[in-house]
């Protein structure tokens, strides 16, 4: 009787531990793979080291502005991450304005024929550029953020620099982010994903205006993910809050966003904004014009819009993170899913 018994117990123990056992079998999905990637402390390091006095304000075209974008690169050859276009993540490219210093730049070639006939300005960019080749090359997703600020006045009293820590330090490690986790899923995307980095925006949204038109393949772009200052709060009574804003057609964003907020545990409260126009504001322009969808994370005005306080201690570092995770799992739907 005793021994049979003690087979019984052992039996039960055992039906007990099997799924247990199974569970720590069981397969981790390439999006928690990636998602597990996205962290603070990489969030502080990239935004503390753009945003600090050393780059004096990032200003494109400038000494300062170039060791952003050798920054940029040194992070994404440490990735193992390939460029998009031969052996060099860097675009360059030049923009020309009117003798004039206060004269907005341009990359138009009509108007660089114009202003070369006279006295004239150039200011010599770069995009920083990395792709992840798609089972499906024809179609194509890109996610952008631009690096540039505002530089430094001289004349200003005390804080001079214009540091950009939420403009737009935070969209720029949110690029550097999703691509360290689409890298970790250790799975090839359905489409090609671009991921862009963009100089120029401040002068007037010159690299990304460069890229669209001179990229041969843009006809491929299905999809344009834009970031432009994911880092603060404008509520203060909705600390979590951030705005997805895309065309009217698009709504499966927001489904997608909803699902993944209640499946991940995302600490967000996110507003949603239709558009029939994306024809100002951000990065999301040119491409909106060359016909692709547009999804546009944001978190809203804040008093420090370009203003020297835009400083890191101002960062909601935790809602940033999250919104970078959100992100990720929505790319990851538009790299591979049927939309």
């Amino acid at each position: 009787m005793k021994k049979r018994v003690i087979l019984l117990l052992t039996i039960m123990a055992a039906i007990a531990i099997v799924p247990a056992e199974a569970k720590k079998r069981e397969k981790i999905t390439p999006e928690q793979k990636g998602i597990l990637t996205i962290n603070r402390p990489t969030a502080e390091a990239h935004v503390e080291f753009l945003a600090s006095d050393a780059l004096k304000g990032r200003e494109s075209g400038t000494e300062h502005g170039h060791i952003a974008g050798e920054y940029l690169i040194a992070v994404l050859k440490q990735m193992g991450a390939t460029p998009l276009f031969g052996k060099d993540f860097a675009q360059p490219f030049d923009a020309y304005s009117i003798e004039r210093k206060n004269a907005g730049f341009t990359v138009n070639p009509e108007g660089i024929e114009k202003i070369k006939k006279a006295p004239h300005r150039i200011a010599p960019m770069r995009n920083i550029l990395a792709k992840i080749e798609g089972k499906n090359p024809e179609e194509i997703v890109v996610v952008g953020a631009h690096y540039d600020h505002l530089g430094y006045d001289e004349m200003l009293v005390g804080d001079k620099i214009f540091n950009g820590a939420d403009d737009n330090a935070s969209g720029v490690q949110a690029v550097l982010q999703i691509l360290r986790a689409f890298l970790a899923t250790g799975e090839q995307p359905q489409r090609t994903v671009i991921f862009a980095l963009w100089d120029g925006e401040e002068r007037g949204l010159l690299g990304s205006t460069y890229f669209v038109n001179n990229f041969a393949e843009i006809k491929k772009v299905k999809a344009y993910m834009n970031f432009d200052m994911i880092g603060r709060n404008n509520m203060n009574h909705r600390p979590h809050h951030f705005n997805l804003m895309y065309m009217p057609e698009d709504s499966i964003y927001k489904q997608w966003l909803l699902s993944d907020i209640q499946k991940h545990s995302l600490r967000l409260d996110p507003d949603f904004k239709t558009s029939e126009d994306f024809s100002g504001g951000s990065d999301q322009v040119p491409f909106f014009k060359a016909g692709a969808s547009i999804a546009w994370y944001q978190t809203g005005g804040q008093p420090d819009f370009h203003m020297p306080t835009d400083e890191c201690d101002r960062i909601n570092w935790d809602k940033m993170v999250e919104i970078t995770k959100a992100a990720f799992l929505c790319l990851w739907k538009m790299a591979n899913n049927t939309f």
